[in-house]
């Protein structure tokens, strides 16, 4: 990031929305006195009346996700800006690219993987130039999961028991509404890729992510949306495990950061995420159901008559949960690995909080705030498009722990 002094030190664009309002709350709860913060988005009136609710004085920035010229401005302005306006793949390509062209760090929620792979290629040779660290996924997407592989490698490495090699995350408790902003991001993914063959090679390729997809090790089929025995992944584990839903986009962040590590975690490291259904016999049933409601559900959306329908039932952009239920809200994830010593380890993310709502704006608000008060705790980087493990790393561990969340990992 450039050394200029800036107006702002923090920009949250996309402040009126939910999620960009909830992230807002939170810093004008927990930020550091003085942090310099202003709000932007393409509505005065809108950003004004978000001010008026926090009680605060922070400046406002309009700034159209269309208009190049409005986003260079704002990103010149400030050292970082947090992104909440999605779909990404729709929105999201002007500012990151303004961000990069003016050496200002950004921060967002994408959980597209196509998105995701767009910015690495237009944005990661710059941003290394200008020193940006533009960093994607830094909420329940992709945080909980690359933070969870980045301690349990650490702490791997630091008993010297070798390196990762099968790795397997378990959410073991989850409690949350499910985002419309969530399914806006799935449904245009799926129209953008449904007509271009080279994208859906891109969505589906399990490096698709990876600086450098030819010199990753081959390691078989990485089976990120398969069904899998719990006793596979460690003998306390009952029952069958079903895919994660968001395991075909967290485990590409997560390998994303292994090669960016140059292989830190391991050159046989294999990794993937699924969810406990319970122990009862009914499990592997369960488990079965859950992967094929998935398909059923890209499916759905995919065809115009189902579309119709699903299109009029499921969650709109802009709605969320109550203040209670987002309060109501956790999740637990539990990582197991095999070390290349023999030896076996576990790690520990767990919030409290909505995850989509709560925990994500705590997570990605705390981003923001390590890249502005924590630069000398950050890791050695010359900036490019990063993940939160390579960009933020310990920094955001102690940051997120001070939040309250749990983040831990041990030798079993």
């Amino acid at each position: 990031m450039s050394d200029r002094v800036r107006d702002h030190e923090i920009v949250v664009y996309g402040a009126s929305g939910f999620v960009g309002a909830l992230t807002a709350r939170y810093l004008a709860e927990h930020a550091p006195a003085g942090t310099r913060i202003a709000l932007a988005g393409r509505s005065e009136t809108k950003l004004a009346a978000v001010r008026d609710q926090l009680g605060v004085d922070w400046p406002t920035l309009v700034a159209d996700a269309a208009d190049t010229g409005a986003l260079a401005r704002l990103a010149a302005s400030t050292q970082v800006v947090i992104s909440t306006v999605g779909p990404y793949l729709k929105y999201g390509a002007a500012l990151t690219r303004a961000c990069a062209e003016a050496g200002a760090d950004y921060v967002d929620l994408t959980g597209e993987v196509v998105f995701a792979r767009q910015s690495i290629d237009a944005n990661h040779d710059r941003a290394r130039t200008t020193g940006a660290r533009i960093v994607h996924s830094c909420g329940f997407d992709s945080i909980p999961s690359d933070i969870g592989v980045h301690v349990l490698a650490q702490q791997v490495a630091a008993d010297g028991a070798g390196e990762l090699t099968d790795t397997t995350m378990v959410v073991t408790s989850l409690r949350g509404g499910v985002s419309g902003g969530t399914i806006d991001t799935l449904r245009h993914q799926l129209d953008v890729v449904k007509n271009d063959r080279r994208l859906r090679r891109v969505a589906a390729s399990p490096y698709s992510l990876s600086p450098d997809r030819d010199s990753e090790p081959d390691l078989g089929r990485q089976g990120d949306m398969a069904t899998v025995s719990g006793s596979d992944v460690h003998p306390s584990l009952r029952g069958t495990l079903a895919p994660f839903v968001m395991a075909s986009y967290n485990t590409r962040v997560v390998r994303r950061s292994n090669a960016l590590h140059n292989h830190r975690y391991g050159r046989r490291f294999r990794y993937r995420e699924t969810m406990s259904v319970g122990r009862s016999p009914l499990s592997p049933l369960i488990a079965n159901g859950l992967k094929l409601g998935l398909g059923a559900l890209v499916a759905g959306m995919m065809l115009p008559p189902t579309r119709f329908v699903l299109d009029r039932v499921l969650p709109k952009p802009g709605s969320g949960p109550s203040p209670q239920a987002q309060r109501d809200g956790h999740f637990t994830f539990d990582f197991f690995t095999t070390t290349t010593t023999g030896a076996h380890y576990t790690a520990r993310f767990r919030a409290q909080g909505d995850p989509g709502y709560a925990a994500t704006a705590v997570m990605l608000a705390e981003s923001a705030l390590v890249l502005v008060h924590d630069r000398e705790s950050l890791p050695p980087s010359p900036g490019g498009v990063l993940t939160p493990a390579t960009a933020l790393g310990d920094a955001l561990v102690n940051r997120l722990r001070a939040a309250g969340m749990e983040i831990t990992a041990r030798k079993l």
